[in-house]
């Protein structure tokens, strides 16, 4: 079997804990380079991994190893710059959630990808859930009618303790640019990517001055259809908690646990399946899905299950939930 070839940009604590212990053990894939600015970690990790080669410029390994694929997990901030060179390079990519700091720049990454004719994929690895991939499904199917209201939210502790994360000329925002761009992207995924008509939102910064450590946002569609998100590091909550609850003409669905419900003959009935994947990490298992899915594109030029051209759609919303939250008013779309 051909092996991919893949180079790696930013060896911080995702790429150590998802991207280099996966995909170091796919038979079809060999890591062939590691960057990052600190020279010695990645040495370290090369050495680890048995990758021949590391670096701390992404331009001298970009132009010294030859790959087929750039993997990006730096922070934010660089996102542009490398997977613009990676794209120049012939590269296909995977780029970290989010793929910018804003609609600008995404939409510089996705054209670049355009003209260079590479498959770019951004890394929103809660699609891969199997209960969200299951209530997708279900939806896609028209089992619960046409949808008209989501409500999802994503409250839980800061996931890193990278300093970059909380500045917003390197992230980009605080917790919205963690973790609302996850259910965002749940949501429209659920929804099939209306047209927006209007953004309201509320940030709170009790924790941090730079960015918002709490997010409340409401979304009104086109098609008339509505969502909303809460988002928190900070709520004093005795558990984590994600959640997406999808209502349609029809019947809903929602999780967790994962709940569907169908309106027939004017009666409730439960059709949740009885065997849903349970893994033990799904942290892990959803990266495993996500990555294998990468690969799976390059290897066979099918479409990737988060392809980047969707992220023009989330990154136009994300800078009108700032500047609603900063103007303390709705900001509507022409």
């Amino acid at each position: 079997m051909e092996k991919t070839r893949i180079l790696i940009s930013g060896l911080g604590g995702i790429a150590q804990i998802a991207h280099l212990p996966i995909l170091s053990k796919l038979d079809n894939v060999e890591i062939v380079g590691v960057c990052d600015i600190d020279r010695s970690k990645a040495r370290s990790i090369a050495a680890k991994y048995n990758v021949k080669n590391s670096f701390k410029d992404i331009d001298e390994m970009l132009d010294t190893v030859e790959a087929d694929c750039l993997v990006v997990t730096t922070p934010t901030s660089m996102h542009k710059d490398q997977a613009i060179k990676g794209l120049h390079k012939g590269l296909n990519l995977l780029v970290e959630k989010p793929l910018a700091r804003n609609f600008d720049e995404a939409s510089a990454i996705v054209d670049a990808a355009k003209k260079a004719k590479k498959l770019l994929m951004v890394g929103m690895n809660n699609r891969f859930r199997p209960e969200v991939m299951m209530q997708e499904s279900f939806v896609s199917a028209g089992e619960i009618g046409e949808v008209f209201y989501i409500k999802t939210g994503y409250l839980k502790k800061r996931s890193t303790a990278e300093k970059w994360s909380v500045k917003k000329a390197e992230s980009g925002g605080g917790v919205f640019m963690d973790l609302g761009i996850v259910i965002l992207d749940i949501a429209l995924w659920m929804m099939k990517f209306p047209k927006i008509k209007s953004v309201s939102a509320v940030n709170f910064n009790h924790s941090f001055k730079d960015v918002e450590d709490s997010s409340f946002v409401l979304l009104r569609f086109e098609n008339g259809s509505t969502v909303s998100i809460e988002t928190s590091w900070t709520l004093h909550r005795a558990n984590d908690m994600f959640y997406c609850n999808v209502y349609g003409r029809e019947g809903s669905t929602s999780m967790n646990p994962l709940r569907i419900y169908k309106n027939m003959h004017d009666t409730l009935v439960n059709v949740t399946p009885v065997k849903i994947e349970k893994p033990a990490n799904l942290f892990k298992r959803t990266y495993e899905y996500e990555l294998n899915n990468f690969i799976n594109s390059v290897q066979t030029g099918k479409p990737s299950l988060s392809d980047g051209s969707e992220s023009l759609d989330r990154m136009k919303i994300v800078d009108a939930i700032y500047e609603s939250a900063k103007a303390g008013r709705e900001v509507t779309f022409k």
